[in-house]
């Protein structure tokens, strides 16, 4: 078990909550409650010892209330709620429960079609168990002096049931579920979870999607390359669940080019939660991080484990990772050594498969934190590969802050990557810029 499972399983259950109440005991699987940062993580989010054995089984489900919520004469808008868990199959082939949340909408579907599903992948929230997205949703805003998660992919769901798609949100291998780290950013992880959560809704009782439903992807950053990895995964791994369209914003498709970018930024943390979860999914990989971790950068991986996103802008923002080494080297740097490193970041590589389905690929001409160079790179494989891509350089004024530079075009592209995302939905032929797209970035 990873050192802040242990002080989590230790933490006192009567220290404070914001915002996450505990769930009846009907949802108790007989463990003691895991409390994360003043965080008491429902019981909900505890694994059961023995899952099904296939994948996309929900393992169990209930009603999740949302904070932002208003009365209609159809019912509550955006929709009704179920929190879900339900089975799928990490990198190393096991089973393991992954969380999440399936939103019924109230609107009506004016497309072509039967209402469609979409699989929002969730941005970057963080590794501790209280940043999962579907508690962002009951939770937007948790504040308690001891973590600062913020549930802003609400924006993106509330966008997608404004246009009467169902939505399922996946929380990832090991986010929220209580049984381990996140694997963040894990290629094969993070493309299964969002498989198997459209296999999951489909099962939810009251759900009005079924197999016959058009599946669209949408995700940015983490979620990009989460849903980048699954367009590619898809006709081997989910080949029930057909791709009318997947939005990849922002991928970090290329780790080692991404390490560099976001060392000594404002999003520095995100190198603990990386090597956190590497750690977790291979451990022929610890040795090689004892002989380079300082007392300081173990300690940094320990304390980041149970961080969210705002939590590591705040404690390690702009942190060096040569702060963290016993020889003063950059993690690139030691990466860039060593064969064993190099070779794991490559099976971690986005681009060498042809995705299902058409694709969108958008980034930020100025984003330096997850460098648009790569993520363009990513269009351009996929092209070369015969694939139905369209790309999009979104141009914003490039300011001081990478942060800024990533998340700008998260906003001014949403708008527009939802209505590309519904077009699909409705059964509308995808444009393909690839014989345009310039050879430079």
């Amino acid at each position: 078990m990873p050192a802040s499972r242990r002080l989590l399983a230790v933490a006192l259950a009567a220290a404070s909550c914001l915002g996450v109440q505990a769930l009846p005991a009907a949802a108790a699987t007989g463990s003691a409650p895991v409390v994360s940062r003043g965080v008491t993580i429902p019981e909900f989010y505890d694994p059961p010892a023995q899952l099904p054995a296939a994948d996309g089984t929900l393992v169990r489900s209930e009603p999740l209330p949302l904070a932002l919520s208003l009365p209609s004469l159809h019912g509550p808008l955006p929709g009704r709620a179920t929190r879900l868990m339900y089975k799928s199959t990490d990198a190393n082939g096991a089973p393991v429960a992954v969380t999440g949340a399936y939103i019924e909408p109230t609107a009506r579907w004016t497309g072509a079609g039967p209402r469609p599903l979409v699989v929002v992948a969730p941005g970057t929230m963080g590794q501790g168990d209280q940043c999962a997205a579907s508690l962002g949703l009951e939770h937007p805003l948790s504040l308690n002096g001891q973590t600062v998660s913020v549930g802003y992919e609400d924006l993106s769901v509330y966008r997608l049931l404004a246009q009467g798609t169902a939505v399922v949100v996946t929380d990832y291998v090991g986010l929220g579920a209580t049984d381990r780290l996140h694997t963040y950013v894990n290629r094969v992880d993070g493309a299964h979870a969002v498989l198997d959560a459209a296999r999951a809704a489909r099962t939810v009782q009251g759900a009005s999607v079924t197999a016959a439903s058009r599946v669209g992807l949408f995700g940015y950053s983490q979620g990009g390359g989460a849903t980048a990895a699954a367009a590619e995964l898809q006709p081997s791994y989910a080949p029930d669940v057909p791709l009318a369209g997947t939005y990849a914003g922002a991928p970090p498709a290329d780790l080692t080019e991404v390490t560099e970018g976001i060392d000594g930024s404002e999003l520095a943390g995100a190198l603990g939660w990386s090597l956190n979860g590497f750690l977790q999914t291979d451990p022929e990989l610890r040795p090689i991080a004892d002989a380079h971790l300082n007392a300081a950068g173990k300690a940094a991986l320990a304390d980041l484990s149970t961080m969210c996103v705002g939590d590591a802008i705040l404690h390690y923002g702009y942190a060096k990772s040569t702060k963290w080494t016993t020889d003063g080297q950059s993690l690139s740097a030691i990466i860039g050594a060593d064969p064993t490193l190099r070779a794991f970041l490559d099976t971690q590589r986005i681009g060498r498969l042809k995705p299902a389905g058409p694709v969108r690929v958008a980034t930020g001409v100025s984003d330096d934190l997850v460098p648009h160079g790569q993520a363009r790179q990513l269009a351009v494989d996929w092209c070369r590969k015969g694939a139905d891509v369209s790309y999009a350089p979104v141009v914003l004024p490039d300011v001081v802050s990478p942060l800024l530079n990533h998340f700008g075009p998260l906003l001014a592209d949403q708008g527009t990557a939802v209505s590309w995302l519904t077009d699909r939905l409705s059964g509308r032929p995808a444009p393909s810029n690839c014989l345009t797209l310039p050879v430079q970035p």
